[in-house]
């Protein structure tokens, strides 16, 4: 009696001195505590464990450069999102035939062709295009077309004054100029979060492709006389 008394007085004390962290079991008249795990203590600054919110992949309205470099600017939503044209599939593609490939830029395909550049294009290690959108030569006048259509060397002089060579970052269209393949100069610069190209806006840019960069641009550039 004494003994069961004096076990139950024990394990009284034991639970008052340690209520959450020890746990008692009687076997008989011996009791056996087993310390309760202690919560692991948080390094500061370490990062959590669990799931994070990854960067999007979709186009952003402001430009982004390096390796999660993405299509920046609000023409950017008239892309497809998946399949030929999409930005996932002209990466793959040399810079004529990713042209070809986008619905919006059908007009330029037509005439790289016309004016023989598309494997001048497609073999060169390294260029910029700024490339007018469907949009851009259906605002030329029928007069500008005409003469366009039937004068390939005038024509070919028009659309290399879109080429830069060298892969053109968002960072390098600022403020400045840059020489085209046809000899000419480009203005470059960006005001309130806008990037022109001589008078036309960038409704699209930083659009890589297999050995080029595509921005686009809502105006013919007309190279000057």
């Amino acid at each position: 009696m004494k003994t069961s008394l004096l076990a139950s007085a024990l394990a009284a004390v034991a639970l008052a001195a340690f209520p959450v962290a020890a746990q008692a079991s009687a076997t008989g008249s011996v009791l056996t505590f087993t310390p309760a795990p202690e919560p692991s203590e948080m390094v500061p600054g370490e990062p959590s464990e669990g799931p994070s919110e990854g960067p999007s992949e979709g186009p952003s309205e402001g430009p982004s450069e390096g390796a999660a470099a993405v299509p920046f600017g609000p023409g950017c939503r008239k892309l497809p999102e998946t399949g030929p044209g999409s930005p996932v599939e002209i990466a793959k593609e040399k810079v004529a035939t990713a042209v070809e490939q986008s619905p919006e830029l059908s007009q330029l395909a037509e005439a790289l062709k016309k004016s023989e550049l598309v494997e001048q294009l497609n073999s060169a290690d390294g260029v910029t295009v700024f490339a007018p959108t469907n949009e851009a030569f259906s605002a030329l006048s029928q007069d500008v077309k005409d003469k366009l259509s039937s004068d390939p060397a005038q024509l070919k002089k028009v659309l290399t004054y879109h080429v830069v060579s060298g892969k053109v970052k968002p960072s390098e269209l600022q403020s400045g100029s840059l020489e085209t393949l046809e000899g000419g100069k480009l203005t470059v610069k960006q005001e309130n979060g806008e990037y022109t190209v001589n008078d036309a806006k960038i409704v699209c840019g930083n659009l890589p492709t297999a050995n080029a960069v595509v921005y686009l641009i809502d105006k013919v550039l007309v190279p000057p006389q």
